[in-house]
């Protein structure tokens, strides 16, 4: 792959460098001592703009947008959005960075953004997306995978390249990659965040992973204690029996979007337990902090402790 060593360690630097080279912050004072606007930075209406299909990012959490919407409503958006001209579309932007704040701004009633236009190529603008998805932490695994594999598929690069452009070390991509070997049941799990990417390092090498990772839904195990199951091949025998199978299997496609709007909407991690023929059931909610269960019981109209 012919690379130019200079613009690799720029990429590798972040959406920081490449918005550094646009000016911002870095405008001249003119003689009557205002500001001028970086050249290539303007604002455009809203509607003028349109996310990238390549985006790696899919999922969008409503319960943050909902926030970053009554930010941007009170204080406008602080950091500008940055695009690069639509093929084939004059005056209209596709996005390169900065989907979140688009949609949120919408939401917020805006009638134009504050851009940033780069001139730059696919591979540059998927490069970028997954830099800055990676750096904010936006990206479930499944979705920083599947970005690795557009790079290196399109692109050819080599794991050492790609950690090299990403920031990231070549063991990190190479485990990143690894998850995309799993089920899609346990992909789906992984995505939800009703499991973590360390879970699912420990399920990777194991013959029927889908038994293991539903009793880590069930039972809300820790990374340890999944990596100690793994190890054991008494248990394991016993998960991978059919009827456990056939069970950890049974969540149909219905109950999965399910729990995927609630866990959106809500902004935690949810499990839906409903047996097919049965009117009964369960439904775990995991919260990370005491913040997000005093948050979960202001939802619920419950006075928090």
């Amino acid at each position: 792959m012919a690379e130019d060593g200079g613009r690799n360690k720029r990429l590798g630097r972040g959406l920081a460098a490449l918005i550094g080279d646009a000016g911002i912050g870095t405008s001249a004072e003119p003689a009557s001592g205002e500001r001028t606007p970086p050249r290539d930075s303007r604002k455009v209406p809203i509607e003028f703009l349109e996310p990238n299909p390549r985006n790696p990012r899919k999922s969008f959490n409503e319960k943050d947008l909902g926030d970053l919407t009554e930010s941007i409503r009170e204080k406008g958006i602080i950091q500008p959005i940055l695009v690069r001209p639509a093929a084939g579309k004059a005056g209209r932007f596709e996005i390169i960075a900065g989907e979140r704040r688009w949609r949120a701004a919408q939401k917020a009633g805006l009638h134009e953004a504050p851009v940033i236009v780069r001139d730059i190529t696919d591979q540059e603008a998927l490069e970028l997306a997954i830099i800055e998805n990676v750096q904010r932490a936006d990206l479930n695994p499944i979705e920083e995978a599947l970005g690795y594999e557009q790079l290196t598929a399109e692109f050819n690069y080599s794991q050492g390249e790609l950690a090299k452009v990403i920031g990231k070390s070549r063991s990190h991509v190479a485990n990143t990659l690894r998850l995309l070997k799993l089920p899609n049941a346990v992909k789906d799990y992984l995505a939800e965040g009703l499991i973590t990417a360390g879970h699912a390092r420990a399920l990777i090498t194991l013959e029927d992973p889908s038994a293991l990772a539903e009793l880590i839904v069930e039972k809300g195990l820790s990374v340890r204690e999944a990596e100690k199951l793994a190890q054991d091949p008494e248990i394991l025998s016993k998960l991978s029996s059919p009827k456990k199978t056939a069970a950890a299997l049974e969540k149909d496609a219905d109950t999965r979007a399910l729990e995927k709007r609630l866990a959106d909407t809500l902004g935690l991690k949810v499990a839906v337990g409903h047996k097919a023929g049965k009117e009964s059931g369960e439904l775990k909610i995991r919260y990370g902090s005491l913040e997000q269960l005093d948050d979960l019981c202001r939802r619920l109209g419950v006075e928090p402790r």
